[in-house]
């Protein structure tokens, strides 16, 4: 399928998502340096994350106090204050046009779908908190729009009921595990083959680890998407930053990935231009002693 600029898919190089999600701290400046950040590394896109605070914030949490930045609130307030609003966005989209690089976003609820259907997205993602939300599955299948969706914390009669609910057209499913950071014994890289067997859809990989060994094995495995939080700096404030790439990880994790499948090849059984001389040298003197 195809995604903004890019073809995405088995036969085609990783599409690389850097995931802002929320570490932009609700400043416009500081989600640009990021996409900055995205831009210079080689990423394909920058992801953020949508809610609607009132229809997403539990009852429960809503008057819970927590400290921030901008002082004392309420968790509900919170939320409140780390959301964009249009103009935000507009200018993140702007500046994603500047760059050269797609956005779009996780929205959390049915109103922030059409929020992000008004900015033209070039598709939707779906997080792994959202896929038992069938209301807001179907309203993301109603769209048209290419769709990812993250499959951390699930079982797999959850992601049937996922996959049932959004079809199989337009769909990308990336393999997670939604442990912040991820140990390395739970993130079970086989599941990319599993979900691709299973659902017959491109597959790949959504990172929550530290380093980047497993993110770069999984596009070994297979994965047609990686995506990983970026940070400016992890000893940020924000619940997400220590377990998201800073800009040199990121670089380098992107360098690696394309090392990696420039490796891989494609599989058929030959003599390289590099083995040639080698070849003429050793194989006669192989022949005589054999």
């Amino acid at each position: 399928m195809r995604i903004g600029r890019r073809d995405v898919g088995p036969m085609s190089p990783a599409y690389l998502i850097a995931e802002i999600g929320i570490n932009h701290n609700a400043e416009v400046a500081i989600a640009k340096a990021l996409m900055d950040v995205a831009a210079d590394a080689g990423c394909d896109a920058v992801k953020f994350q949508k809610r609607t605070p009132s229809i997403c914030v539990p009852l429960e949490q809503r008057s819970k106090i927590r400290q921030t930045p901008w002082g004392e609130m309420t968790y509900l307030q919170y939320k409140e204050r780390m959301e964009f609003d249009r103009a935000g966005y507009e200018a993140i989209a702007a500046h994603a046009a500047e760059l050269g690089i797609d956005w779009f976003a996780s929205p959390w609820d049915i109103p922030s779908v059409e929020f992000l259907e008004e900015l033209d997205v070039v598709c939707h993602k779906i997080a792994s908190a959202s896929i038992t939300d069938v209301p807001l599955l179907h309203a993301v299948r109603d769209t048209g729009r290419p769709i990812i969706m993250s499959t951390g914390m699930s079982t797999a009669d959850e992601i049937d009921v996922a996959v049932e609910a959004v079809g199989t057209e337009r769909l990308v499913l990336l393999h997670t595990t939604s442990t912040y950071p991820c140990p390395e014994h739970e993130a079970n890289l086989n599941a990319i083959h599993t979900l691709r067997r299973r659902y017959g859809v491109p597959v790949g990989y959504s990172g929550h680890e530290r380093g980047l060994q497993i993110s770069v094995a999984a596009v070994a495995l297979g994965a047609c998407v990686v995506e990983r939080h970026v940070t400016l700096d992890r000893t940020m404030w924000g619940s997400d930053h220590a377990a998201s790439l800073e800009p040199h990880g990121l670089r380098q994790l992107v360098r690696d990935i394309r090392i990696i499948e420039t490796a891989t090849g494609d599989g058929a059984l030959r003599v390289f231009p590099g083995e040639e001389e080698p070849r003429r040298r050793l194989r006669p003197a192989l022949l005589a002693t054999a």
